[in-house]
């Protein structure tokens, strides 16, 4: 099989490797025998970088659920200091978010199994889903997914890929842009009329519309970081735009599931900046955890029993 099908099959997630004897076998799958994934709703939009569009990946209920769920927790999003790894307070991002602990309920639960399923990555690999929440005027600079320090490189190790969801139409702005990618895709420019921002003209460009979902690789496949991964959110011109996020990294990033759930431990390099920012008691699942289930910053919430 050509090797650009072979990975294209592979991002769309409908291929299946088993065992037949000695020998490993990869098998296409369709769409009636996988009845969570639809690879016909996928798009590859560019190659520089790698990145592809899945219509409908949520249904309205999905994305309802995930508002519903953080929109009492939202607090200014932070980004990484690339000399220190810390979550630091930055004008190149304006929006307001908060993390979803993984497994959550049922229905995030599912929606980590069909982005496992669709990426070809493990569960594990995955952090936490964050929710954001863009207001007029509020977006992201372009950035990368990938890592400049080393604290965080640490854990789980660079990101490897984003999931990126639409949780909410927008009715002008919003869009997700490639400023250096490919203005062309198979020869094809992206016409962009009146309704785009100017924001959006800079490269290629996604528009957000409720339960569309966009993957994109920030590492090439021999895994050296890709520059043309830079991306960011345009200003909300009017509307509001509510989105989803779940990076996947080269390595596994659950941490929680090797520890019991009143071990004293941290689990992120951030944890004391998200405790001293009030995160214990906003976003108590992820941050201390449950009966049963481990939290992710134990030991700066001070919630270990004296006997940890």
């Amino acid at each position: 099989m050509d090797p650009t099908r072979l990975f294209l099959l592979i991002s769309l997630g409908v291929l299946v490797r088993f065992s037949h004897g000695n020998e490993s076998v990869l098998k296409l799958i369709t769409g009636s025998s996988s009845p969570s994934l639809d690879p016909t709703r996928v798009s590859q939009i560019s190659w520089k970088p790698r990145a592809f569009l899945y219509r409908w990946f949520l249904s309205d209920e999905e994305c309802d659920h995930l508002i519903i769920l953080a929109k009492d927790k939202l607090e200014k999003s932070m980004v990484a200091d690339n000399e220190s790894g810390k979550s630091v307070e930055s004008e190149v991002r304006t929006s307001s978010g908060m993390f979803i602990q993984k497994a959550q309920d049922e229905i995030v639960a599912g929606i980590e199994a069909r982005i496992a399923s669709w990426t070809f990555l493990p569960i594990e690999n995955g952090e936490a889903m964050q929710i954001l929440h863009y207001e007029h005027g509020q977006k992201y600079e372009p950035h990368f997914d990938y890592f400049h320090d080393e604290v965080n490189q640490k854990l789980g190790g660079h990101r490897i890929a984003t999931v990126l969801m639409y949780l909410s139409d927008v009715e002008k702005g919003g869009e997700t842009v490639f400023p250096t990618s490919e203005v062309e895709h198979e020869g094809i420019r992206q016409p962009k009329g009146e309704d785009w921002t100017d924001c959006a003209k800079q490269g290629y460009a996604v528009k957000p519309r409720k339960g569309d979902a966009l993957l994109f690789f920030s590492l090439h496949p021999d895994a050296t970081t890709d520059p043309m991964s830079l991306h960011g959110s345009c200003p909300v011109v009017e509307g509001e735009k509510w989105s989803a996020t779940k990076w996947i990294h080269v390595r596994s990033f659950d941490r929680t599931s090797q520890k019991q759930p009143t071990d004293c431990v941290d689990d992120h390099p951030n944890c004391a900046a998200w405790a001293l920012a009030g995160e214990c008691e906003k976003n108590p699942l992820y941050m201390v955890g449950s009966e049963g289930m481990a939290g992710s910053c134990r030991k700066s919430c001070k919630a270990c029993s004296s006997s940890s």
